[in-house]
């Protein structure tokens, strides 16, 4: 697909992020992006909290995702933080099991518009997603993407991304958790300097 943009999550961006979840009824009934922050999701939490949270969070500074945009509208999105923002994973006890040490950033989730899915757009917020992780100051950085080859998966339930979408980003399988989910790894140079410097 091309003529899309990346726009990182912010303050003034908030609105296009609202406007692409109040068009999918809050992602996946209400969660607004929050299954992964401290506060999560589930039970006794409305959708209303959750936006309200997640509206919190961009306004501080506390949430961080790349938007990506076909032409003025916001039709996805791929969301960062460092583990302090996003301590709630998938798999959360196998990851721990063999935990030798956080990594700076994280990778957690992705949303495609539904009349965009299938086109491009998640490789295209990840690869946003990478480029404001350089901005911030790089690291390392870590995905929790589901392998699907030799499977049919619906891409509305490929909310961590695909492990072939992280590996031509240039990550590295690292462990396996559960039956098809994997850890990805690679490093991130921050933006302005080069590998050796």
């Amino acid at each position: 697909m091309t003529g899309l943009r990346v726009k990182p999550l912010e303050a003034a961006t908030w609105p296009d992020f609202a406007g692409l979840a109040e068009r999918h009824n809050g992602v996946w009934g209400g969660c607004w992006c929050m299954a992964f922050h401290p506060e999560g999701i589930g039970r006794g939490r409305t959708p209303e909290q959750n936006r309200s949270e997640k509206e919190t969070r961009v306004r501080e500074g506390r949430a961080h995702a790349a938007l990506v945009y076909d032409g003025r509208d916001c039709v996805g999105w791929c969301q960062f933080g460092p583990p302090s923002e996003l301590p709630r994973i998938k798999h959360r006890r196998a990851y721990e099991k063999d935990l030798d040490a956080l990594p700076d950033w994280r990778i957690t989730c992705f949303f495609v518009d539904r009349a965009h899915r299938r086109r491009g757009v998640a490789a295209v917020a990840l690869e946003g997603a990478l480029r404001e992780i350089a901005r911030l100051g790089g690291g390392s950085v870590e995905g929790y993407p589901e392998d699907t080859e030799d499977r049919s998966v619906s891409a509305s339930f490929l909310f961590t991304g695909t492990v072939a979408l992280f590996e031509r980003q240039g990550f590295d399988r690292v462990r396996r958790l559960g039956k098809h989910h994997w850890v990805v790894a690679r490093a991130v140079v921050r933006a302005g300097r080069t590998a050796g410097s």
